[in-house]
């Protein structure tokens, strides 16, 4: 499929984060195809960033890409005056550069491991938020999406990810707090809490028997007995980037399969 002229956000000027992989590189190839200008953020990740824009440039789209660790305010400043100059003023961000590292529990953890996700998933919403805010608010049009997690939402039973969940709570509160503040200015926000995704950072990391007592576990807890895909979150991603979504925002939509794994019902 080639980007399109009739697509839902032709000629928006997009920024996604972390986009060399997984669940990033599959919204930016999204919204090429539904023809906006995607730049594609990333932190290390250069060839595999330079490969994404390659695949959107073949489907005939615009985008480029553009170096920045969230986590860092100057930084993020810098990449968002560069991608206004290259594309144009910013329409839709969507923030799901993430850090997944475990961090143990409560008598385990060290600041090692949480201080570098706090930086990345909570920060970095703020500080790219913080940037393309003032244009937004001065066109009174702009679509931010925060890419959360389920484990957020504190329902999810799974040891061990206490300090990523506290990270991904967090953004869920910054979602509905930038909703609120935005809002009289016709901004959109609002955020994905993905389940299981097959992607680098949630299996990549483990051995091949752990990542399939990992993908058996997690198909067992979801109603459609399967995990899910990048584009699962890419798909949700672009309808709330889109005008379809305009009277949607301050809301959390889940993306993971039906899971039964609840801690508790109630939130």
């Amino acid at each position: 499929m080639t980007a399109s002229r009739k697509g839902r956000i032709y000629g928006r000027i997009a920024i996604v984060t972390g986009a060399s992989r997984g669940i990033g590189r599959a919204t930016a190839l999204s919204f090429a195809r539904e023809g906006a200008k995607v730049a594609v953020n990333y932190h290390r990740e250069k060839t595999k960033a330079e490969e994404v824009v390659e695949e959107i440039e073949k489907l005939g789209g615009t985008s480029f890409p553009i170096q920045a660790d969230v986590g860092d305010r100057r930084a993020v400043e810098g990449m968002v005056e560069e991608v206004t100059e290259e594309l144009g003023i910013i329409d839709l961000l969507v923030n799901n550069a993430g850090v997944a590292m475990g961090g143990g529990s409560l008598l385990e953890f060290n600041d090692d491991e949480f201080d570098p996700m706090w930086r990345v998933n909570v920060k970095g919403i703020l500080h790219c938020s913080r940037a393309v805010a003032p244009n937004m608010i001065e066109r009174r049009y702009g679509k931010i999406v925060n890419i959360a997690s389920v484990a957020g939402l504190g329902t999810a039973i799974l040891p061990g990810n206490m300090l990523y969940a506290s990270t991904k709570a967090a953004a869920i509160i910054l979602t509905k707090r930038l909703a609120l503040e935005l809002g009289q200015h016709g901004i959109n926000v609002n955020a994905i809490a993905p389940g299981l995704i097959q992607t680098d950072m949630s299996l990549g990391r483990r051995t091949p028997e752990e990542r399939e007592r990992r993908i058996r576990y997690f198909k067992e807890k979801s109603i459609l007995h399967r995990i899910g895909v990048p584009e699962d979150i890419a798909n949700a991603t672009l309808f709330l980037a889109s005008d379809e979504a305009s009277f949607i925002t301050g809301q959390v939509i889940t993306v993971d399969g039906g899971r039964i794994d609840f801690i508790t019902h109630s939130l």
